[in-house]
């Protein structure tokens, strides 16, 4: 089973820490991997949920513990260019990773080379999945 801190959180959404370098590599520190978000504007990878907030060099996404979701569309293309393990999507049920592996939207059908994102919100069953993706990673790692 991989766990995904879902934007550095482990016990509960911490919205001011959400997404901010010390936040993330303190969960990856706790073994980890992590869920983040990127955008491109400008020249620059910046990280932030709603809009670019902190500006980031492109190492930083190279760590393998980070699933990179991009944010725009610059992201996602700038993001292939690099060695990072990145994603895009929105509302769609299903979205393949640039690893192969199914990001499914909170709620769908999961299957053994899936995601399951943010089980707390749907009570969903997640022994038949590849990996979790939580604000509350730690109480699914127990």
């Amino acid at each position: 089973m991989i766990y995904i801190s879902h934007r550095g959180n482990l016990n509960g959404k911490s919205e001011k820490d959400e997404n901010t370098p010390q936040y993330l590599m303190n969960a990856v520190k706790k073994g980890f991997d992590v869920e983040i978000d990127v955008w491109f504007e400008k020249g620059n990878f910046y990280l932030g949920h709603d809009n670019p907030s902190l500006q980031i060099e492109k190492d930083f996404l190279e760590k393998k513990e980070f699933w990179c979701h991009a944010k725009n569309t610059e992201a996602l293309y700038e993001m292939s260019k690099i060695n990072c393990h990145y994603f895009w999507h929105q509302e769609d049920d299903y979205t393949i990773t640039s690893k192969g592996i199914i990001w499914a939207y909170p709620g769908k059908l999961l299957t053994k080379n899936s995601i399951c994102v943010l089980p707390e919100l749907h009570n969903k069953q997640i022994s038949d999945c590849l990996g979790i993706c939580s604000d509350y990673i730690l109480k699914y790692k127990k």
